[in-house]
């Protein structure tokens, strides 16, 4: 009968130990987690001998820009400008009412997007909305060259009309 004991034992010792995976005891913790410990990293290099350093040059053969004076703006131009431009205007009053009118129209559209995205369902079906009419005007206008041709016209008479040229 302890045979018999003591050969459940074994095997159930051996089931268990085919089922935890073997951890050095200087890992064990004792915190509670669902992942396994890593193993410690066992490194015979050093760090800086196994980093090979690249050149720019080579790392990035087509990506190459060079700055120039030309590129830099300076600051005191760049408000100086902005004076100059306010004071051509003249109806500033417009202007600004604009402004404010653009900064209340983003900050309710906000609210109005924050406000349909917390309704369960309706973001889901705006995203399929949106795929789909993506997919109708790749079809009507970008999948043919002759489509191409007449979104190109018809935004070159937007922006007449935008421009007050026509």
């Amino acid at each position: 009968m302890a045979a018999a004991a003591a050969a459940a034992a074994a095997s159930s010792m051996a089931a268990t130990a085919v089922l935890i995976p073997h951890v050095p005891t200087a890992v064990r913790t004792t915190c509670c987690s669902a992942l396994m410990p890593l193993p410690p990293c066992v490194s015979t290099a050093p760090l800086s001998s196994s980093v090979k350093l690249i050149p720019e040059s080579r790392r990035f053969p087509l990506v190459q820009t060079k700055a120039t004076e030309e590129s830099s703006v300076d600051a005191g131009e760049l408000f100086s400008d902005l004076k100059e431009k306010w004071d051509k205007i003249e109806n500033k009053s417009t202007v600004i009412v604009y402004g404010g009118g653009a900064i209340v129209s983003v900050w309710l559209l906000s609210i109005l997007v924050g406000a349909i995205n917390s309704v369960p369902l309706l973001p889901k079906i705006m995203e399929l909305v949106g795929l789909g009419y993506t997919t109708w005007f790749v079809y009507r206008y970008l999948l043919f060259k002759s489509s191409r041709k007449e979104l190109a016209t018809d935004i070159e008479e937007l922006k007449k009309k935008i421009a007050g040229t026509e």
